[in-house]
Protein backbone atom coordinates (compact mmCIF):
# COMPACT_ATOMS: atom_id res chain seq x y z
CA UNK A 1 0.00 0.00 0.00
CA UNK A 2 1.34 3.44 -0.90
CA UNK A 3 2.03 5.76 2.02
CA UNK A 4 -0.01 8.95 2.32
CA UNK A 5 2.99 11.14 1.50
CA UNK A 6 3.54 9.31 -1.78
CA UNK A 7 -0.16 9.53 -2.70
CA UNK A 8 0.00 13.26 -1.95
CA UNK A 9 3.10 13.70 -4.12
CA UNK A 10 1.64 11.82 -7.06
CA UNK A 11 -1.71 13.60 -6.71
CA UNK A 12 0.10 16.95 -6.98
CA UNK A 13 1.79 15.76 -10.17
CA UNK A 14 -1.53 14.57 -11.61
CA UNK A 15 -3.05 17.98 -10.96
CA UNK A 16 -0.17 19.67 -12.77
CA UNK A 17 -0.79 17.35 -15.71
CA UNK A 18 -4.50 18.25 -15.71
CA UNK A 19 -3.80 22.00 -15.71
CA UNK A 20 -0.75 22.46 -17.96
CA UNK A 21 -1.63 26.14 -18.57
CA UNK A 22 -1.60 26.99 -14.87
CA UNK A 23 0.75 29.73 -13.64
CA UNK A 24 2.18 30.47 -10.20
CA UNK A 25 1.83 26.90 -8.99
CA UNK A 26 2.17 26.46 -5.20
CA UNK A 27 1.82 23.32 -3.09
CA UNK A 28 1.66 23.25 0.73
CA UNK A 29 1.35 20.14 2.89
CA UNK A 30 -0.42 19.77 6.26
CA UNK A 31 -2.16 23.15 6.21
CA UNK A 32 -4.41 23.97 9.23
CA UNK A 33 -7.92 25.02 8.16
CA UNK A 34 -10.29 25.58 11.06
CA UNK A 35 -10.35 22.38 13.09
CA UNK A 36 -8.97 20.31 10.20
CA UNK A 37 -5.58 19.85 8.61
CA UNK A 38 -5.48 19.76 4.82
CA UNK A 39 -3.14 17.05 3.54
CA UNK A 40 -2.34 19.20 0.51
CA UNK A 41 -3.29 22.70 -0.59
CA UNK A 42 -2.64 23.71 -4.18
CA UNK A 43 -2.83 27.27 -5.47
CA UNK A 44 -2.48 28.34 -9.11
CA UNK A 45 -3.80 30.82 -11.65
CA UNK A 46 -5.78 30.07 -14.79
CA UNK A 47 -5.79 33.29 -16.77
CA UNK A 48 -6.41 36.01 -14.22
CA UNK A 49 -8.30 33.83 -11.75
CA UNK A 50 -6.67 32.16 -8.75
CA UNK A 51 -7.76 28.63 -7.86
CA UNK A 52 -7.33 26.91 -4.52
CA UNK A 53 -7.68 23.15 -4.21
CA UNK A 54 -7.69 21.36 -0.86
CA UNK A 55 -6.94 17.63 -0.94
CA UNK A 56 -7.75 14.93 1.60
CA UNK A 57 -5.61 11.81 1.17
CA UNK A 58 -7.44 8.49 1.66
CA UNK A 59 -5.20 5.45 1.82
CA UNK A 60 -7.85 3.06 0.43
CA UNK A 61 -10.61 5.15 -1.13
CA UNK A 62 -13.30 2.68 -0.07
CA UNK A 63 -16.81 4.01 0.65
CA UNK A 64 -16.52 3.93 4.44
CA UNK A 65 -13.26 5.91 4.34
CA UNK A 66 -14.67 8.30 1.73
CA UNK A 67 -17.69 9.06 3.93
CA UNK A 68 -15.34 10.09 6.71
CA UNK A 69 -13.44 12.27 4.23
CA UNK A 70 -16.72 13.93 3.17
CA UNK A 71 -17.25 15.10 6.76
CA UNK A 72 -13.78 16.64 6.94
CA UNK A 73 -13.92 18.20 3.46
CA UNK A 74 -17.36 19.70 4.17
CA UNK A 75 -15.90 21.42 7.22
CA UNK A 76 -12.99 22.70 5.11
CA UNK A 77 -15.50 24.19 2.66
CA UNK A 78 -17.31 25.99 5.49
CA UNK A 79 -14.04 27.42 6.80
CA UNK A 80 -12.67 28.31 3.36
CA UNK A 81 -15.55 28.89 0.89
CA UNK A 82 -13.25 29.94 -1.96
CA UNK A 83 -11.41 26.60 -1.96
CA UNK A 84 -12.46 23.51 -3.89
CA UNK A 85 -12.20 20.39 -1.68
CA UNK A 86 -11.46 16.98 -3.17
CA UNK A 87 -10.43 13.51 -2.07
CA UNK A 88 -7.49 11.61 -3.48
CA UNK A 89 -6.47 7.95 -3.29
CA UNK A 90 -4.79 5.28 -5.35
CA UNK A 91 -8.23 4.27 -6.62
CA UNK A 92 -11.67 5.79 -6.16
CA UNK A 93 -14.31 3.40 -7.47
CA UNK A 94 -17.81 4.18 -8.77
CA UNK A 95 -19.44 3.92 -5.33
CA UNK A 96 -16.99 6.29 -3.70
CA UNK A 97 -17.15 8.66 -6.67
CA UNK A 98 -20.92 8.94 -6.38
CA UNK A 99 -20.67 9.69 -2.65
CA UNK A 100 -18.29 12.57 -3.33
CA UNK A 101 -20.19 14.00 -6.30
CA UNK A 102 -23.50 13.86 -4.41
CA UNK A 103 -21.88 16.08 -1.77
CA UNK A 104 -20.54 18.49 -4.43
CA UNK A 105 -16.97 17.42 -3.77
CA UNK A 106 -14.29 16.48 -6.26
CA UNK A 107 -11.89 13.56 -6.47
CA UNK A 108 -8.71 12.49 -8.18
CA UNK A 109 -7.01 9.11 -8.04
CA UNK A 110 -3.70 7.69 -9.20
CA UNK A 111 -5.44 5.22 -11.52
CA UNK A 112 -6.64 7.92 -13.93
CA UNK A 113 -10.13 8.79 -12.64
CA UNK A 114 -11.04 12.32 -11.63
CA UNK A 115 -13.88 14.82 -11.23
CA UNK A 116 -13.25 18.52 -10.66
CA UNK A 117 -16.14 20.94 -11.12
CA UNK A 118 -14.55 24.35 -10.75
CA UNK A 119 -16.22 27.56 -11.87
CA UNK A 120 -16.23 27.46 -15.71
CA UNK A 121 -14.01 24.36 -15.63
CA UNK A 122 -15.17 20.73 -15.57
CA UNK A 123 -12.64 17.90 -15.71
CA UNK A 124 -14.04 14.36 -15.57
CA UNK A 125 -12.47 11.01 -16.37
CA UNK A 126 -13.95 7.68 -15.30
CA UNK A 127 -13.85 3.97 -15.96
CA UNK A 128 -10.17 3.37 -15.18
CA UNK A 129 -9.41 0.20 -13.20
CA UNK A 130 -7.37 0.11 -10.01
CA UNK A 131 -3.65 0.21 -10.89
CA UNK A 132 -2.75 -1.28 -7.50
CA UNK A 133 -5.53 -3.72 -6.51
CA UNK A 134 -5.46 -4.69 -2.87
CA UNK A 135 -3.76 -7.90 -1.85
CA UNK A 136 -5.23 -7.72 1.63
CA UNK A 137 -7.39 -10.57 2.95
CA UNK A 138 -10.53 -8.54 2.16
CA UNK A 139 -10.30 -9.86 -1.39
CA UNK A 140 -10.92 -13.39 -0.16
CA UNK A 141 -14.43 -12.35 0.91
CA UNK A 142 -15.39 -11.92 -2.72
CA UNK A 143 -13.86 -15.04 -4.21
CA UNK A 144 -16.59 -17.05 -6.01
CA UNK A 145 -17.47 -19.53 -3.25
CA UNK A 146 -17.13 -16.92 -0.51
CA UNK A 147 -19.71 -14.71 -2.20
CA UNK A 148 -22.25 -17.46 -1.58
CA UNK A 149 -22.03 -16.63 2.13
CA UNK A 150 -21.99 -12.88 1.43
CA UNK A 151 -25.03 -13.16 -0.83
CA UNK A 152 -26.96 -15.20 1.72
CA UNK A 153 -26.36 -12.65 4.46
CA UNK A 154 -27.28 -9.71 2.24
CA UNK A 155 -30.41 -11.36 0.88
CA UNK A 156 -31.81 -11.65 4.44
CA UNK A 157 -30.07 -8.79 6.29
CA UNK A 158 -32.25 -9.00 9.39
CA UNK A 159 -31.91 -12.75 9.94
CA UNK A 160 -29.93 -14.32 12.79
CA UNK A 161 -28.13 -17.40 11.43
CA UNK A 162 -26.62 -20.43 13.06
CA UNK A 163 -23.36 -21.23 11.28
CA UNK A 164 -24.70 -24.62 10.19
CA UNK A 165 -27.79 -22.98 8.64
CA UNK A 166 -25.69 -20.46 6.76
CA UNK A 167 -23.35 -23.19 5.52
CA UNK A 168 -26.25 -25.28 4.18
CA UNK A 169 -28.03 -22.32 2.61
CA UNK A 170 -24.86 -21.11 0.87
CA UNK A 171 -23.90 -24.67 -0.15
CA UNK A 172 -20.36 -24.38 1.23
CA UNK A 173 -18.54 -26.45 3.80
CA UNK A 174 -18.87 -25.60 7.46
CA UNK A 175 -15.17 -24.68 7.54
CA UNK A 176 -15.48 -22.33 4.58
CA UNK A 177 -18.50 -20.61 6.09
CA UNK A 178 -16.59 -20.25 9.38
CA UNK A 179 -13.62 -18.60 7.62
CA UNK A 180 -15.83 -16.08 5.82
CA UNK A 181 -17.76 -15.22 8.96
CA UNK A 182 -14.53 -14.88 10.94
CA UNK A 183 -13.26 -12.30 8.43
CA UNK A 184 -16.58 -10.44 8.60
CA UNK A 185 -16.32 -10.37 12.40
CA UNK A 186 -12.82 -8.90 12.15
CA UNK A 187 -14.27 -6.11 10.00
CA UNK A 188 -17.16 -5.64 12.50
CA UNK A 189 -19.67 -6.30 9.72
CA UNK A 190 -21.31 -9.18 11.58
CA UNK A 191 -21.68 -9.96 15.26
CA UNK A 192 -22.82 -12.93 17.32
CA UNK A 193 -25.57 -12.77 19.90
CA UNK A 194 -25.52 -14.57 23.26
CA UNK A 195 -26.69 -17.77 21.50
CA UNK A 196 -23.81 -17.52 18.98
CA UNK A 197 -26.17 -16.72 16.12
CA UNK A 198 -24.65 -14.60 13.38
CA UNK A 199 -26.29 -11.31 12.44
CA UNK A 200 -25.23 -8.82 9.78
CA UNK A 201 -24.58 -5.42 11.38
CA UNK A 202 -23.31 -3.37 8.44
CA UNK A 203 -25.04 -4.60 5.27
CA UNK A 204 -24.27 -1.35 3.43
CA UNK A 205 -20.52 -1.71 3.96
CA UNK A 206 -20.58 -5.34 2.84
CA UNK A 207 -22.68 -4.59 -0.24
CA UNK A 208 -20.53 -1.63 -1.27
CA UNK A 209 -17.29 -3.56 -0.92
CA UNK A 210 -18.69 -6.48 -2.90
CA UNK A 211 -19.74 -4.02 -5.59
CA UNK A 212 -16.24 -2.54 -5.70
CA UNK A 213 -14.74 -6.01 -6.21
CA UNK A 214 -17.16 -7.40 -8.80
CA UNK A 215 -18.40 -6.78 -12.34
CA UNK A 216 -21.04 -8.73 -14.24
CA UNK A 217 -18.31 -9.33 -16.82
CA UNK A 218 -16.80 -11.85 -14.43
CA UNK A 219 -19.36 -14.15 -16.06
CA UNK A 220 -18.86 -15.57 -19.56
CA UNK A 221 -21.29 -13.82 -21.95
CA UNK A 222 -22.79 -15.40 -25.09
CA UNK A 223 -24.76 -13.02 -27.31
CA UNK A 224 -27.64 -13.57 -29.75
CA UNK A 225 -29.93 -11.50 -31.94
CA UNK A 226 -33.65 -11.62 -31.25
CA UNK A 227 -35.47 -11.24 -34.60
CA UNK A 228 -38.17 -9.06 -33.04
CA UNK A 229 -38.55 -6.36 -30.39
CA UNK A 230 -37.68 -7.41 -26.86
CA UNK A 231 -40.92 -8.17 -25.02
CA UNK A 232 -42.09 -9.85 -21.85
CA UNK A 233 -43.42 -12.64 -24.08
CA UNK A 234 -39.91 -13.35 -25.33
CA UNK A 235 -38.67 -13.49 -21.73
CA UNK A 236 -41.43 -16.01 -20.97
CA UNK A 237 -40.43 -18.07 -24.02
CA UNK A 238 -36.82 -18.05 -22.85
CA UNK A 239 -37.83 -19.14 -19.35
CA UNK A 240 -39.98 -21.94 -20.74
CA UNK A 241 -37.16 -23.18 -23.00
CA UNK A 242 -34.75 -23.18 -20.06
CA UNK A 243 -37.15 -25.12 -17.84
CA UNK A 244 -37.88 -27.63 -20.60
CA UNK A 245 -34.14 -28.20 -20.99
CA UNK A 246 -33.81 -28.67 -17.22
CA UNK A 247 -31.64 -25.55 -16.83
CA UNK A 248 -31.77 -23.08 -13.96
CA UNK A 249 -32.14 -19.47 -15.13
CA UNK A 250 -32.52 -16.02 -13.59
CA UNK A 251 -32.90 -12.65 -15.31
CA UNK A 252 -30.59 -9.78 -14.37
CA UNK A 253 -29.56 -6.23 -15.39
CA UNK A 254 -32.37 -4.36 -17.23
CA UNK A 255 -34.43 -7.49 -17.77
CA UNK A 256 -34.23 -8.37 -14.08
CA UNK A 257 -34.90 -4.79 -13.03
CA UNK A 258 -37.97 -4.69 -15.31
CA UNK A 259 -39.45 -7.56 -13.30
CA UNK A 260 -38.80 -5.77 -10.00
CA UNK A 261 -39.80 -2.31 -11.34
CA UNK A 262 -42.40 -3.14 -14.03
CA UNK A 263 -42.25 0.19 -15.89
CA UNK A 264 -38.59 -0.23 -16.81
CA UNK A 265 -37.80 -0.34 -20.52
CA UNK A 266 -35.96 -3.48 -21.69
CA UNK A 267 -33.40 -2.60 -24.40
CA UNK A 268 -31.76 -6.04 -24.11
CA UNK A 269 -32.20 -9.22 -22.12
CA UNK A 270 -29.46 -10.52 -19.82
CA UNK A 271 -30.12 -13.87 -18.25
CA UNK A 272 -28.03 -16.27 -16.19
CA UNK A 273 -28.35 -19.77 -17.63
CA UNK A 274 -26.96 -22.94 -16.12
CA UNK A 275 -25.14 -25.43 -18.35
CA UNK A 276 -24.91 -25.75 -22.11
CA UNK A 277 -27.17 -23.13 -23.75
CA UNK A 278 -27.51 -25.07 -27.03
CA UNK A 279 -30.94 -26.68 -26.32
CA UNK A 280 -32.38 -23.32 -25.27
CA UNK A 281 -30.99 -21.45 -28.26
CA UNK A 282 -32.18 -24.19 -30.65
CA UNK A 283 -35.68 -24.07 -29.17
CA UNK A 284 -35.81 -20.31 -29.68
CA UNK A 285 -34.28 -20.46 -33.17
CA UNK A 286 -31.62 -17.81 -32.46
CA UNK A 287 -28.27 -17.14 -34.10
CA UNK A 288 -25.12 -15.90 -32.33
CA UNK A 289 -23.91 -12.38 -33.02
CA UNK A 290 -21.55 -9.78 -31.58
CA UNK A 291 -22.21 -8.33 -28.15
CA UNK A 292 -22.77 -4.83 -29.55
CA UNK A 293 -25.44 -6.04 -32.03
CA UNK A 294 -27.12 -8.54 -29.71
CA UNK A 295 -30.40 -8.17 -27.86
CA UNK A 296 -30.04 -11.37 -25.83
CA UNK A 297 -27.04 -12.09 -23.63
CA UNK A 298 -26.79 -15.39 -21.78
CA UNK A 299 -24.44 -15.30 -18.80
CA UNK A 300 -22.65 -18.50 -17.81
CA UNK A 301 -22.46 -17.99 -14.02
CA UNK A 302 -19.04 -17.34 -12.51
CA UNK A 303 -20.43 -19.39 -9.62
CA UNK A 304 -23.74 -21.27 -9.11
CA UNK A 305 -24.42 -19.00 -6.14
CA UNK A 306 -25.92 -16.41 -8.52
CA UNK A 307 -29.14 -18.47 -8.38
CA UNK A 308 -29.38 -18.21 -4.58
CA UNK A 309 -32.61 -16.66 -3.36
CA UNK A 310 -33.95 -16.06 -6.88
CA UNK A 311 -37.21 -14.11 -6.77
CA UNK A 312 -40.30 -14.96 -8.78
CA UNK A 313 -41.98 -11.99 -10.43
CA UNK A 314 -44.87 -12.46 -12.85
CA UNK A 315 -44.02 -16.15 -13.18
CA UNK A 316 -40.40 -15.39 -14.14
CA UNK A 317 -37.25 -15.77 -12.06
CA UNK A 318 -34.94 -12.85 -11.30
CA UNK A 319 -31.73 -12.90 -9.26
CA UNK A 320 -31.94 -11.82 -5.63
CA UNK A 321 -31.72 -8.08 -5.02
CA UNK A 322 -28.07 -7.98 -3.82
CA UNK A 323 -26.97 -9.86 -6.95
CA UNK A 324 -29.05 -7.56 -9.16
CA UNK A 325 -27.48 -4.53 -7.46
CA UNK A 326 -23.86 -5.60 -8.01
CA UNK A 327 -24.64 -6.67 -11.59
CA UNK A 328 -26.12 -3.26 -12.39
CA UNK A 329 -23.38 -1.28 -10.70
CA UNK A 330 -20.94 -1.38 -13.63
CA UNK A 331 -23.43 -1.83 -16.47
CA UNK A 332 -23.18 1.01 -19.00
CA UNK A 333 -23.53 4.61 -17.90
CA UNK A 334 -26.93 4.37 -16.18
CA UNK A 335 -26.26 1.09 -14.43
CA UNK A 336 -24.91 2.73 -11.29
CA UNK A 337 -27.90 5.08 -11.15
CA UNK A 338 -30.30 2.16 -11.54
CA UNK A 339 -28.42 0.20 -8.88
CA UNK A 340 -28.77 3.05 -6.39
CA UNK A 341 -32.46 3.42 -7.23
CA UNK A 342 -32.97 -0.31 -6.58
CA UNK A 343 -31.09 -0.07 -3.30
CA UNK A 344 -33.01 2.98 -2.13
CA UNK A 345 -36.48 1.76 -3.13
CA UNK A 346 -36.31 -1.99 -2.54
CA UNK A 347 -33.36 -3.01 -0.37
CA UNK A 348 -33.49 -0.74 2.66
CA UNK A 349 -29.74 -0.50 3.33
Amino acid sequence: MLKSAEIRRQAGQRLRDLFPQAKGWEESADVPIGGQTADLMVKFRLGEQERVLVLEVCSLGQPRQIRAAVTRLTEVRREMPTAYPLATAVYIGPQSARILKSNNLGYLDLSGNCYLALENVLVEKEGKRNVRPSTRPLRSLFAPRATRVVRGLLAEPGRAWRLEELSRAAEVSLGHAHNVVKRLEELAWVERDDRQRIRLTKPADLLENWGESYTYRDNEILSYLIPERVTRKFMSDLARAAETAGRRYAFTLNAGLSLVAPHMRIPAVHCYLEGDPAPVITALGLQPTTETEATLHLLAPYDPGVFYGALEKGGLKVVCLPQLYVDLLRYERKGAEQAEHLRREAMGY
